[in-house]
């Protein structure tokens, strides 16, 4: 098999704060309507952040004998996103082919709400007992698992945990296994279901989340110069990827080429980013992808709406661009869907292929005034159209792990 053998992207699915579907979620961003507001699942009362990005009218997946109980929130986005997924992308894989379809998924947190769950059964209410289950629920790696069963899949099938870059990193991998000729198919994206009471509680000893203000809905500011935050959320991501000869050869519409991909790590703090190794990520996911900085023209930043974050980003973005740093357009679309964590970066590079496919960038929302520390251009409020022919993903997770990937226009 050859090791540079080209990988097309066929299916998106999408969940998130702003809509469940990919249509849904792309009229949110460019509306810049932001899917931030109190929590309605627990009651946030004794919380001093209440605000979350939360999925709304979400309809669980119909499964046979009563399955739907052995999945956590987080399993159920995945699996009614790579519903989406595979019926854009028209996917049918024989008996004979399943062999070479895998899954490769994104999880920072794992099944939460079991967790929760069970730990206020045994801790708070003195259960001795609880559903034999559990594990399977809350397991990272159950989303990836349910989604092999059931499609009938039995390649090669990973779990990613690094936290905010985890679906990025899925990506990539199943990126490189299509390369390497170990897979001709393969799921690939990240599910996030964090919005617990105790995960919330967490989040807020580390001091990061915006408060709600007076306008709950424009709480994550990205780049602005009044940024106070990130704000949590959820949902999953999920995209089809196929060798392209497989693609080409089935007649299935391409809806972009995953070009590129880089993975590194700062070996410094463990949640205070770099510089150097975030950069070299962008660098070799350009190298990879056969394409000179200038050639870019669109980036969906990491942008989570910190104060170090986006100084730092901006920094990490000219030093992989140099000059054409200026010349890009930014946007950080976590100003809408918020920050779901591991199924972030597969939000955002769904994000990155609808701007190719449709000429149209979305903006960063809820901008108010320009930060002399973030001086890019930053897409702010208001949509742009304008030819995209290559888009950057950037992902910075806590523990210093990085992954970059560009996508290009199928030709």
């Amino acid at each position: 098999m050859s090791s540079t053998r080209r990988v097309a992207i066929t299916g998106l699915g999408a969940i998130s704060a702003v809509g469940v579907g990919v249509p849904a979620f792309w009229d949110g961003l460019l509306a810049g309507q932001g899917g931030f507001r109190r929590i309605e699942r627990f009651d946030p009362s004794p919380l001093l952040v209440p605000i979350a990005a939360e999925v709304q009218g979400f309809a669980p997946p119909v499964l046979e004998g009563g399955q739907i109980e052995l999945l956590d929130r987080f399993s159920q986005f995945a699996l009614v996103a790579a519903g989406e997924a595979c019926d854009q992308a028209q996917l049918i894989v024989d008996e004979a082919e399943s062999d070479r379809v895998g899954v490769a998924m994104g999880s920072g947190f794992g099944g939460c709400h079991t967790q929760d769950d069970r730990y206020q059964r045994i801790y708070g209410k003195g259960e001795v007992r609880v559903h034999p289950f559990s594990i399977p629920r809350m397991m990272h790696s159950a989303a990836a698992s349910y989604l092999t069963m059931t499609r009938g899949f039995r390649g090669p099938t990973l779990s990613f945990t690094t936290a905010c870059a985890a679906a990025a990193h899925a990506i990539g991998e199943a990126g490189e296994i299509i390369r390497a000729g170990r897979a001709d198919v393969m799921l690939a994206g990240g599910a996030e279901a964090p919005i617990t009471f105790a995960v919330m509680r967490c989040w807020e000893a580390m001091r990061v989340l915006a408060p709600p203000g007076d306008d709950a809905t424009r709480a994550c500011r990205p780049f602005s110069r009044d940024r106070s935050g990130l704000v949590l959320g959820e949902g999953a991501g999920i995209l089809v990827l196929e060798s392209w000869e497989r693609a080409t050869r089935r007649g299935a519409t391409i809806l972009a080429e995953l070009a590129g991909y880089g993975a590194t790590a700062d070996a410094g703090h463990i949640t205070q980013p770099g510089l150097h190794a975030p950069a070299h990520a962008i660098t070799l996911a350009l190298e990879q992808g056969g394409l000179r900085p200038d050639q870019v023209q669109y980036v969906n930043a990491h942008g989570t709406g910190t104060r170090l974050n986006d100084t730092t980003e901006t920094t990490i973005i000219k030093r992989a661009f140099g000059a054409h740093a200026p010349r890009l357009a930014i946007s950080s679309t976590k100003s809408v869907h918020g920050h779901a964590i591991g199924a972030s970066a597969a939000l955002e590079l769904i994000a990155t292929i609808l701007a190719i496919r449709n000429g149209v960038v979305p903006p960063t929302a809820n901008y108010t005034e320009a930060d002399p520390e973030c001086d890019l251009d930053y897409v702010p409020n208001e949509p742009r159209r304008m030819a995209v022919d290559a888009g950057l993903s950037n992902s910075f997770a806590f523990g210093g792990l990085n992954a970059a990937l560009v996508v290009k226009r199928a030709d």
